[in-house]
């Protein structure tokens, strides 16, 4: 079980953080005593042409982690921007002095057959979600080695571990992510740092929504396509998402690097 105030004293730099699993997750940890440092885009993006968090998620985010009793610096910017992610690590740091996790959560999800999907369409896929991964990472982890300390948590997803039908562009950038966090725990393990890729099924988070739209059809119909779970659930919820990277970025979990963390509801083994 979790101690109370676990993670006093720990700072947490968390992009993707207005709404979905990055805001569940800032929450979680703000209630465990973590100080938070969220980043998000906070603006609509041309593709995939849903929702995303906005200025407002962002500040309220920031009113509750203070009600949480937690500091919480908020940045709005993009994973793609390397200038805006250099401004929100090194704000971080001259704020709390240090970043002790680091969860890369940003991403976005839409469909199209490989052999239809635009130039464009590809590139802000993989840009976003393995890229800007990377982007975050290599201005967080001079911070952390440092330190001699840190956890380095990448939201990937079952789709870096199969591949996933009109999801091609998705799957690649989850699969990069995976590549990318294993070679990250070989780097970094010298230098105190763990690094785990997770890997839900499908999420109940606004992207759901997003993505239903944009297929006309229901969020159900979406998880379906989507997964389909072994356990009889259409979805996990964010604070699934948030409770296992607080055990991944915990010392309960002090010898865990380098591996996948599954969290799937069986899906895997379906």
């Amino acid at each position: 079980m979790m101690a109370d105030r676990e993670f006093a004293g720990k700072v947490a730099f968390i992009t993707g953080a207005a709404h979905g699993q990055g805001r569940a997750t800032a929450l979680a940890l703000a209630r465990a005593g973590a100080r938070i440092a969220g980043f998000d885009v906070a603006k609509p993006l041309p593709y995939p042409g849903y929702a995303m968090g906005s200025g407002d998620d962002l500040g309220s985010l920031q009113s509750e982690c203070r009600e949480a009793g937690s500091d919480c610096l908020t940045f709005e910017g993009d994973v793609r921007d390397d200038d805006a992610i250099s401004a929100a690590v090194d704000g971080t740091v001259a704020e709390f002095e240090r970043i002790d996790i680091l969860f890369n959560n940003a991403g976005i999800c839409a469909y199209g057959l490989a052999h239809e999907l635009t130039e464009e369409a590809w590139d802000a896929m993989i840009d976003i979600n393995l890229k800007g991964s990377w982007l975050v990472g290599r201005r967080v982890i001079p911070v952390m080695i440092r330190q001699g300390s840190g956890v380095i948590i990448n939201n990937s997803s079952i789709a870096g571990l199969r591949g996933m039908n009109r999801l091609s562009h998705y799957a690649a950038s989850k699969w990069g992510l995976t590549g990318l966090s294993q070679s990250w725990a070989l780097e970094l393990a010298p230098h105190g740092i763990r690094v785990v890729s997770i890997h839900p099924t499908g999420v109940n988070t606004p992207m759901n929504d997003g993505l239903a739209s944009l297929e006309g059809a229901t969020t159900e119909e979406i998880a379906e396509r989507s997964a389909g779970n072994l356990l009889p659930v259409p979805w996990i919820e964010p604070e699934d998402v948030a409770e296992a990277v607080l055990y991944l970025a915990s010392d309960r979990a002090r010898y865990v690097t380098g591996s996948p963390f599954v969290i799937d509801a069986g899906l895997l083994t379906k």
